[in-house]
């Protein structure tokens, strides 16, 4: 195996971890909420409660990874997320399971912001955009199998068997980075650690408004996955009688289509130019999400119109989420953890506002998550207009057959 699949795949399945976490658990909602005796917005808690952790602590992470390397901190994070796993599993109330929720994100989050890094440690431009495309790859069969995984564990096991599955899948995780990923940080390239040099990289990062850009247009785009995480399982098994079974291969179709354009963003940044790539995917996911809203505001609410219309949303975002997270990191290799952190700490914030906000106003129909998915499809359009299109001109330049592939790092 070429070290180039070998970093895909060790990346790909730490990433994975803590959307794992997410995934596999999405099918058990309505039986923990009967469980545990907890209102529906309870039980949405403990899904935006890891959201939130996990996007907040990122911020912690990114910066310690630039100063004692990329491995120490992953330990640190697998040894947190697992004991909130086990946690999770003994939960005898809501409550507990919400605080063990948070302490679980608090650990996977070293799992969202260093696997970034280490792609910019090793890569830039096209390449990075390859990798990265293989890392979500591997990443993506989390959507695809954990709610099949879950939902075959649920029925005999009970929702509790969930997170010893998760718990096990971060051991695994802990043994392939210890054995098959070398450190991609040496103590040469490490930066210093003291506060005021860790604000000063943020504060370089605030000023940025295309790096600001980029994370916000990948950050919507999340979000409204996430929207569709939140609510999907009362929509899918409550509104439309779908069983366990039927809503895990509901879900996981979505993931089909995500993986295929991810994969084709690598050779579409070569010959277009990866800004563009964004431009035109942001422009065909938001189209997709309008055309469902006004379908479903019109009546037309069945599985025939909302499956089809969300597949083709989602597909786009594969082209979006791999490029604007390698374009945001493009010209910030010495402090990437700094910068991986803070992109992902503000898609993570903005995801869970976004859960918050749309689980008051949900009413078990299709139409709240359907109005949010459009909402931040089109938000992030106007941002992508906004960053994006003063940047045309060195776009078209990167992809000028006279230039070579590193022009596309300017």
């Amino acid at each position: 195996m070429s070290p180039f699949a070998r970093n895909a795949i060790v990346l790909g399945l730490l990433c994975a971890v803590g959307p794992f976490a997410i995934d596999m658990y999405l099918p058990a909602l309505p039986d923990i909420e009967t469980d545990l005796r907890a209102s529906t917005s309870a039980t949405q808690l403990t899904l935006t409660s890891y959201f939130i952790a996990f996007g907040l602590c990122q911020i912690a992470y990114g910066p310690l990874s630039d100063v004692y390397g990329r491995k120490a901190p992953l330990y640190a994070g697998l040894a947190l997320f697992v004991a909130g796993s086990v946690g999770c599993a003994l939960a005898p109330s809501v409550a507990w399971l919400i605080a063990c929720r948070v302490a679980q994100g608090a650990g996977a989050a070293a799992m969202g912001v260093i696997p970034r890094a280490i792609v910019r440690d090793l890569h830039t431009g096209i390449e990075a955009t390859r990798l990265m495309a293989l890392v979500m790859l591997v990443f993506s069969v989390s959507p695809i199998l954990a709610p099949l995984g879950g939902s075959a564990l649920i029925v005999p096991f009970g929702w509790r068997a969930v997170f010893v599955a998760v718990t096990i899948a971060a051991l695994i995780a802990t043994v392939l980075l210890a054995t098959m990923l070398p450190e991609t940080r040496p103590a040469h390239e490490r930066i210093r650690g003291d506060v005021r040099s860790v604000l000063g990289h943020f504060g370089t990062l605030f000023r940025d408004r295309h790096f600001l850009g980029l994370t916000f247009i990948g950050g919507l785009g999340m979000s409204s996955f996430f929207a569709f995480l939140s609510m999907s399982s009362f929509v899918y098994i409550r509104t439309y009688g779908m069983t366990l079974a039927e809503y895990s291969v509901a879900f996981s179709i979505n993931a089909v289509g995500f993986i295929g354009m991810s994969q084709l963003a690598g050779r579409l940044g070569a010959r277009f130019g990866m800004e563009r790539v964004v431009i035109g995917a942001v422009l065909a996911y938001a189209s997709f999400a309008v055309l469902l809203l006004v379908m479903t505001w019109a009546g037309f609410t069945g599985l025939w119109v909302l499956m089809p219309l969300l597949f083709a949303s989602f597909a786009f975002l594969g082209l979006v989420i791999p490029s604007t997270m390698v374009l945001s990191l493009e010209n910030h290799g010495p402090i990437a953890g700094s910068a991986s952190a803070l992109g992902g700490t503000l898609q993570m914030l903005t995801g869970g506002a976004v859960i918050a906000v749309a689980g008051l106003f949900f009413d078990g129909t299709s139409l709240p998550m359907v109005v949010t998915i459009a909402l931040t499809a089109v938000a992030a359009l106007v941002i992508t207009m906004a960053t994006l299109r003063p940047r045309r001109l060195s776009a078209q330049r990167a992809c000028s057959p006279a230039l070579p592939v590193d022009a596309f790092a300017a």
